[in-house]
């Protein structure tokens, strides 16, 4: 566990259990979705009943990246939280669908967004099967003979515009893939 959950009791002792059983439902947050900044959790005991004893509510702030999720379970008039755990594990159920909508809406917009790198063939070097692509800021990308999709190694020309996937390679930055790109072209 990266990080830890600040935990907040209101009308009730600190209770090293209930502690122990948020920090295990945060645990499977964190397994679900790494880039959580904070958390606050908040178990508030509302009031004493005389026949149903105390009535749970607990609230959960979760930071992330460009937002905040808030999740509070609280019973309605015929359903009352008189389970402590039942209420956390409620909590945690409503907080883990929140951070899935955020998850998916996120990445859609990082994949929509992100074009893949673009540059130009500047080297071929048939003789050793392979070549350099310089990138649109400069940058020197080696590739292999094997990493073009969609063409021949040999068909290449210096000058072709191309999208590569970048990776580290043994010799520094190197392309795993490179598409020729032809006349339907995406913007860099």
């Amino acid at each position: 566990m990266q990080l830890s959950p600040q935990i907040t009791f209101r009308n009730m002792k600190r209770s090293p259990a209930v502690e122990a059983n948020v920090q295990e439902h945060f645990a499977k947050l964190e397994k679900f979705f790494d880039r959580i900044m904070s958390c606050s959790v908040a178990v508030e005991a509302l009031h004493k009943h005389h026949r149903q004893g105390n009535h749970y509510h607990v609230r959960i702030d979760l930071r992330v990246p460009g937002g905040e999720l808030v999740t509070s379970r609280q019973a309605d008039e015929h359903h009352a939280y008189t389970d402590v755990y039942v209420a956390i594990r409620d909590a945690f159920d409503t907080m883990r669908r929140q951070l899935e909508d955020y998850a998916r809406r996120h990445d859609q917009r990082l994949n929509v967004h992100a074009a893949p790198p673009h540059g130009r063939i500047v080297e071929l070097n048939p003789a050793e099967d392979y070549g350099r692509i310089e990138t649109l800021d400069g940058r020197l990308i080696y590739f292999h003979r094997n990493s073009v999709l969609g063409a021949d190694f040999n068909g290449l020309q210096i000058g072709a515009e191309v999208r590569f996937d970048e990776e580290a390679g043994e010799r520094g930055p190197q392309a795993s893939t490179v598409h020729v790109v032809g006349k339907h072209h995406i913007a860099g």
